[in-house]
């Protein structure tokens, strides 16, 4: 209840307002059944934008410090994370991702629409980079369809470390589904989750027009950082 009133009476009206979202392609969403909606990453914003102008309810996921902050802040984080269908899960551990894609796995296998970013992580330059495997085991396990969903300019609107958004029209593209049904008897197979991901990685390339590197991408890390991986430190 207080996911819709937070999206559709409270933040939608104010944030399509100002963003008037540009949106093309929603009609490929389907109205029932388990959606993947693979997107590409390139700002804290992209979480806020994608379901705010999906009619049915998206769960992504999000590390559990965004739930467990202190004070207003905090308090006002918390309640807007819960309040979009975020679920926060605890990355401190190895079996941090596999946690996430259980997590998305219960929500596909109850009929709902899984948001997840097959990069990993925000691009750090803005290109698209190579995606992780973890969306087609999404795929193979739930038997959901896939739908690209391809943002545009996020990254002008809020620049990665950045507090405060712009004030600019945010511009999305949702693709036709993929269907990877063909693969249903392929569970566990590396070569075909290697496949279905460099497809979904495909379309979101074609879509963006951003340029496609094909490696993970990996945040850069300040100079002290580096120094240090140079020169080990205990901490």
């Amino acid at each position: 209840m207080f996911y819709w009133l937070l999206k559709f009476v409270v933040l939608g009206p104010v944030l399509k307002l100002l963003f008037r979202p540009d949106v093309r392609g929603l009609s490929h969403l389907p109205r029932n059944g388990p959606v993947i909606l693979a997107c590409n990453h390139l700002s804290f914003s992209d979480s806020i934008f994608t379901p705010l102008v999906v009619d049915r309810r998206v769960t992504f996921v999000a590390k559990a410090e965004y739930f467990t902050g202190k004070g207003i802040k905090g308090w006002l984080m918390r309640q807007f994370f819960s309040g979009t269908g975020t679920i926060p899960v605890d990355r401190s551990g190895g079996k941090a991702a596999q946690a996430a894609l259980d997590t998305l796995l219960r929500v596909l296998r109850e009929g709902g629409v899984a948001g997840i970013y097959p990069e990993g992580t925000r691009s750090p330059d803005g290109r698209l980079y190579r995606g992780k495997t973890g969306v087609a085991r999404l795929v193979l396990e739930s038997g959901a369809v896939v739908v690209p969903v391809a943002l545009l300019n996020t990254d002008e609107i809020q620049p990665t470390g950045t507090l405060m958004p712009k004030v600019k029209r945010v511009r999305m593209r949702f693709g036709a589904p993929l269907d990877f049904s063909r693969y249903a008897q392929a569970k566990g197979d590396r070569f075909v989750e290697r496949a279905i991901t460099d497809e979904i990685m495909f379309e979101l390339m074609a879509m963006s027009g951003r340029e496609y590197v094909d490696q993970y991408a990996v945040k850069p890390k300040p100079l002290s950082s580096r120094l240090d991986a140079a020169v080990p430190v205990e901490r």
